[in-house]
C-alpha cells in the first residue's frame, strides 16, 4: 500500500489544460489522417517501388526515437509550451514532404523530419494530457486519444475527397499545417511557460509489506513494453487491414481502403465511451482490451467474408483502443510533475518500437504462413499482453493527515482512493 498526500485541482482550473490537450491531439490526428490517405501519391511522386518506399518509411522511426527521448527532458526543463512548437513543426513538415520529396534521397530526409516532429509531438501532447488529468482529478487521456482517432478518420476521408477532385498533393498538408498552427497558437496562450512550480512535492511512499520498490525507470520500461505490444497489434491492423480485404477476401481497392477508417472510427468511439474509467481500474481494463484484441484478430484470420472480417476488425479496434491510453493514465497517476516529461518519453519511446515493428511483424509472418496465419500471429500479441497484465499493479492511496475523501474522487470510500500503478513509479 502506498500512502500519499496529493489533492487534485478543481475542474474549472483544469479546463485550459484540457483544451490544450484536445487541440494537440486533433492536430496530430489531422496530420496522420492526411498522411495515410496521401501515401500512394507520395510514393508515386518520389517514383519508388514498394521495396524502396518501405525502406524510406523507416526514416520516420529513425527521426522519431531520438526526438521522443529528448522531448521529455525539454518539457521538464522549459515546460509544456514545448508542445505548441512541436505541433506547429509537424504541420510544416507535412508541407515540406509534399513539396520536396521527389526521389529516394529527398523522401528519406523529409520523412526523417516528419519522424522528428511527430515523435516530439507525441511525447509533448501526452505530457499535456497527463497534466490535464492530474489537474482535473478525472480521466482525460483516453478521451484525448479518442479525439486523435476521430481526426484521423475526418482527415483521411477529407484527403480522399480532395484527391478525387484532382487537387495537388500539397493541398491537404497545407490545410493540416494551418490547423496545426492555429492549434499551436491557442495552446501557447494556455500552457505554462516553464516547469510547474506549484506542483506538490513528490509524495511519500510506504509499503505495508516493507518490500523495496522497483527502480522507477525499470517500471516505466515495463509499462512501455506493454504499450509496445498494444501498438504492434494496433498498427498491424491499421497497415494491413486494407490488404487483407483486397488480397484475401477479394474486395475492390475502394472497399479495402475503408478498412483503416473503420478501425480508427471504432477506436475513437471506444475511447470516448470508456474515457471516464480511471486508472484505479487499469488492470481489468488492460485485461479486457488485450482479450478483445486477440479475439478480434482470430475472427479476422478465419473470416469467410467481408462482413465477418469487419466484425473482427471492430472487435480488435475496440480492444486495442483502451490499452495505451490506460497505460499512460497509470503513469500520470504515479509520476511527479517535475518528472512528467521524462517519464512520458520513456514509456512512449519503448511503446513506439511496437508501432514501428508491428507492420513488419505481419509481413514476416505473411511471407511464412500467409496473411491469415499472420493475423493469428497478431492475436498472439494480445495473448502475450494479457499474460503480462499483472505488471499493472493496483495500489491504494490514502491521505496521511486526514481521513476525509479527496475532492474529485466521487464513488471512493472516505478513507482511501484507489489508483492504478506499478511499484516504484513515483
Amino acid at each position: 500500500m502506498c500512502i500519499v498526500t496529493q489533492m487534485p485541482r478543481t475542474l474549472p482550473l483544469a479546463r485550459p489544460m484540457i483544451v490544450a490537450a484536445t487541440l494537440a491531439f486533433a492536430a496530430f490526428g489531422s496530420f496522420w489522417g492526411a498522411w495515410g490517405a496521401s501515401i500512394p501519391r507520395v510514393r508515386a511522386q518520389a517514383g519508388l517501388d514498394d521495396a524502396a518506399f518501405g525502406v524510406a518509411l523507416l526514416f520516420i522511426g529513425a527521426g522519431a526515437l531520438p526526438a521522443m527521448l529528448l522531448t521529455g527532458r525539454a518539457i521538464d526543463r522549459w515546460g509544456l509550451r514545448v508542445a505548441s512548437v512541436a505541433i506547429a513543426s509537424l504541420g510544416a513538415a507535412g508541407v515540406v514532404v509534399a513539396l520536396v520529396a521527389r526521389d529516394m534521397v529527398t523522401l528519406s530526409v523529409t520523412l526523417a523530419l516528419v519522424g522528428l516532429t511527430s515523435g516530439a509531438s507525441d511525447v509533448a501532447m501526452n505530457s499535456v494530457a497527463g497534466r490535464a488529468e492530474r489537474d482535473a482529478g478525472r480521466p482525460i487521456i483516453s478521451r484525448a486519444h479518442g479525439v486523435f482517432s476521430s481526426f484521423v478518420v475526418i482527415a483521411s476521408l477529407g484527403t480522399g475527397l480532395l484527391t478525387d477532385v484532382g487537387t495537388p498533393l500539397v493541398t491537404p498538408f497545407v490545410l493540416v499545417a494551418t490547423t496545426a498552427l492555429l492549434a499551436a497558437v491557442l495552446m501557447s496562450r494556455v500552457l505554462p511557460t516553464g516547469p510547474d512550480a506549484s506542483a506538490p512535492a513528490p509524495p511519500p511512499i510506504m509499503d505495508d509489506d516493507a518490500r523495496a520498490p522497483a527502480l522507477p525507470t525499470l517500471s516505466l520500461i515495463g509499462l512501455g513494453l506493454l504499450g509496445a505490444l498494444a501498438f504492434a497489434s494496433e498498427n498491424a491492423h491499421q497497415s494491413w487491414s486494407a490488404i487483407f480485404a483486397t488480397d484475401t477476401l477479394g474486395a475492390s481497392a475502394a472497399v479495402g481502403a475503408i478498412a483503416p477508417a473503420v478501425f480508427a472510427g471504432v477506436a475513437a468511439i471506444t475511447r470516448f465511451s470508456t474515457g471516464g474509467i480511471s486508472a484505479a481500474h487499469a488492470r481489468p481494463v488492460v485485461a479486457v482490451g488485450a482479450t478483445a484484441a486477440a479475439a478480434g484478430a482470430v475472427v479476422i484470420a478465419y473470416s469467410p467474408n467481408l462482413m465477418v472480417a469487419a466484425l473482427g476488425l471492430a472487435l480488435a479496434a475496440g480492444g486495442t483502443a483502451v490499452l495505451f491510453p490506460m497505460i499512460l493514465s497509470v503513469v500520470s497517476s504515479r509520476v511527479h510533475e517535475a518528472r512528467r516529461g521524462r517519464a512520458t518519453s520513456t514509456v512512449s519511446t519503448v511503446a513506439y518500437l511496437g508501432f514501428l515493428l508491428g507492420p513488419s511483424y505481419v509481413g514476416f509472418w505473411s511471407d511464412a504462413v500467409g496473411l491469415r496465419g499472420a493475423m493469428l500471429a497478431v492475436a498472439s500479441l494480445g495473448a502475450l499482453l494479457l499474460l503480462f497484465t499483472p505488471l499493472v499493479r493496483p495500489v491504494v492511496r490514502r491521505s496521511r493527515s486526514s481521513p476525509q475523501s479527496v475532492p474529485g474522487t466521487a464513488g471512493t470510500s472516505p478513507a482511501s482512493v484507489e489508483v492504478g500503478g506499478v511499484d516504484g513509479v513515483q
